[in-house]
């Protein structure tokens, strides 16, 4: 339905059968920054594409229709700013947390008239590291540092790294949880809760009043989504082996999002402690605790699903009536991010799709369809039963860095199968 994309991340549908999808306005590979929005009209042949906003801060992490109006996730600036027909700009959540590992991710509207969002993680695993530099952010910022959504008390962990921002060759600093770089924690340390918070979800009313947290704990829900009973889930991406707190085999996890719950971050995963043999890294020591507490905290919530590790799960959509496959979310798996997520050597995962039924949780593959590099999103047209598969295009990590082609995003509409594989 288009090509020649620059690293597109995000779809939305109205409910006249219109097509909207977001370009993250990353620069990988000299793509012109600066997010876009396009609106695909309708017609014989290759729909045409209209622009309906650009120049929003990098990266695009998410897009919502509803009742009228886009709501744009700016994931660059912290913020959610809600597009009308005619192109006016609302801001409508502004000063969330960052830059950081992971941004503000996308919105979801709920059957309560509240807009629902994730808010990623500053760190890895809770201590900013040097991988933080190595990604760039925490030289422009280096202030940026994980709050809690509890109030918690800290074991006094520390981690001692170089200190790359001393400007003095074989500077030493130590650095603990939910502080900035640099700054070291004692036992029994107390940190309050804060608003906003990172690793979390949060809601507001339509036009951004009444903040409130749902729940803590979701290292970065980077997928998040109503099912048509009400529920909400969220995909939620798996901590790294790299950092100042590397972990190993942790899983992408798929989460009912309750009220009032803790998810875990940064002390479990998945409800397992960190402290498990299986999540042994290869990069550094087993983690050790970070929290305290855990006793006063609600006990760490236990995932629908896990996805296998490092497929990076991105995002989901649910199949309407008119699809064959009525009821199931199709999830994109973006793919591994090795070196920089784990250590390379091993086979490429993810970058393909999932089937998931929620009556029991199941998972089932999709028959071959389009070659796909990065899928990051999916949805359904109204009225239509075709699955659109968005393509974030060439992008891999190497030992130099980002390695990304411009122009290689691609918007897939795949109709004529009518089951899901086998296996």
């Amino acid at each position: 339905m288009a090509d020649g994309l620059d690293f597109p991340t995000s779809l939305a549908f109205d409910d006249a059968g219109g097509v909207y999808l977001a370009e993250s306005g990353l620069p990988f590979g000299g793509a012109a920054p600066g997010g876009r929005i396009w609106r695909l009209t309708p017609g014989a042949g290759t729909p045409e594409r209209v622009l309906l906003a650009d120049g929003l801060a990098a990266p695009v992490t998410g897009l919502l229709w509803h009742q009228g109006y886009l709501y744009a996730s700016e994931g660059g600036a912290g913020r959610i700013t809600r597009i009308g027909p005619d192109g006016e700009r609302r801001t409508i959540v502004d000063g969330m947390p960052g830059p950081g590992n992971y941004h503000l991710d996308m919105a979801a509207a709920g059957p309560d008239g509240k807009l629902y969002f994730a808010q990623g993680a500053m760190s890895n695993l809770g201590i900013i590291g040097l991988d933080a530099y190595e990604i760039g952010w925490l030289g422009r910022l280096p202030h940026s540092y994980d709050i809690p959504g509890l109030d918690v008390v800290l074991t006094g962990v520390n981690v001692t790294t170089d200190d790359p921002l001393a400007g003095t060759p074989g500077a030493r600093t130590t650095t603990g949880a939910f502080v900035p770089f640099g700054t070291a924690t004692t036992p029994g340390q107390q940190v309050p809760a804060g608003l906003p918070c990172t690793a979390a979800v949060m809601r507001c009313d339509l036009d951004g009043g009444n903040l409130e947290l749902v729940a803590w704990g979701l290292r970065n829900a980077f997928g998040l989504g109503f099912l048509p009973d009400g529920r909400l889930l969220a995909v939620d991406q798996g901590a790294d082996d790299r950092g100042s707190r590397p972990i190993g085999n942790a899983p992408d996890l798929l989460f009912e999002v309750r009220q009032g719950a803790w998810y875990g971050w940064p002390d479990f995963v998945g409800g397992v402690p960190v402290t498990d043999p299986v999540f042994r890294p290869e990069r550094g020591p087993q983690p050790s605790f970070l929290l305290a507490d855990h006793d006063r905290l609600p006990a760490p919530e236990k995932p629908v699903l896990d996805f296998e590790s490092h497929v990076a799960a991105t995002k989901f959509a649910v199949a309407p009536p008119s699809s064959p496959l009525a009821g199931r979310l199709v999830v994109t798996l973006f793919g591994d991010e090795a070196p920089m997520t784990m250590p390379s050597g091993g086979p490429q995962l993810g970058r393909d799709l999932l089937l998931v039924d929620p009556a029991d949780w199941s998972t089932d593959g999709l028959p071959a369809g389009p070659q796909l590099h990065r899928p990051i999103d999916v949805g359904f047209a109204a009225g239509d039963g075709a699955l659109l598969v968005l393509d974030f295009g060439e992008f891999e990590m190497t030992d130099h860095g980002v390695e990304a082609k411009a122009g290689t995003g691609r918007l897939w509409r795949w109709e004529g199968w009518d089951r899901p594989a086998t296996g």
